[in-house]
């Protein structure tokens, strides 16, 4: 199974940049590269990063999506748009989402569900803060928000789990591989054990991406970590 390496460029850029990064890293990537790649731009932006990238190996994913297919809902995007505009991938439960925007784990999971509806792979994001880590809670912590984040229709065959710590996100401190390897483990094991017999069967092919000051210098040994 290939890596998957997801780049989420959260309120950053313009059109002009949007589609030179994309095309260049489209180029770069080749026809078959050795990962699949998901690039995360701004809303406003999917549009011309997908056409920046149409015809190349290259998929598009959105930042976040709503629960519901369409209502009022002022300022939200469907997961169903987001695949009429061809997205293939969206992230939800990203740590500054749960923060900023007050986003439990219950919200976290309508939304991954709608995403699994709309046909999208969602990117369902878990991760502890700095004092929780400090507490020795990162086991607990994890386990809980991922038990409450997977919709009932998730499977490894069709979502992903980001762990991404949240003392880790811009502030230039990195797990250590074994934390990382560990956390894996663990995400693999509560998963397993939240579904029965099907999810446990899965467990061993379920894609889980570590996000958190990942930099040209570590990246190399962070996809080569174990889990």
């Amino acid at each position: 199974m290939k890596h998957l390496i997801a780049g989420n460029w959260k309120m950053n850029g313009d059109r002009a940049l949007a589609k030179s990064l994309a095309a260049g890293l489209a180029a770069k990537a080749g026809a078959k590269p050795n990962a699949d790649i998901v690039l995360c731009p701004p809303a406003p932006l999917l549009q011309a990063v997908a056409a920046a990238v149409s015809g190349s190996a290259l998929a598009i994913g959105a930042q976040d999506c709503h629960a519901d297919e369409k209502g009022a809902h002022t300022g939200d995007v469907s997961a169903w748009l987001l695949k009429d505009i061809g997205c293939s991938f969206v992230i939800v439960g990203h740590s500054e989402r749960r923060a900023d925007h007050g986003e439990t784990d219950a919200v976290v999971k309508a939304k991954a569900a709608a995403a699994l509806q709309a046909g999208l792979t969602p990117i369902v994001c878990v991760g502890e803060t700095e004092a929780e880590r400090e507490r020795g809670e990162t086991a607990r912590v994890i386990a809980r928000q991922l038990t409450g984040s997977i919709p009932d229709l998730g499977s490894a065959l069709n979502l992903v789990v980001a762990y991404e710590p949240v003392w880790a996100i811009g502030t230039g401190k990195t797990g250590t591989t074994a934390d990382i390897a560990a956390v894996h483990a663990q995400i693999r094991e509560v998963f397993a054990a939240a579904g029965g017999a099907a999810r446990s069967a899965q467990a061993g092919t379920l894609r889980i991406l570590y996000g958190g000051s990942v930099k040209g210098s570590n990246a190399a040994s962070i996809l080569a970590t174990p889990g």
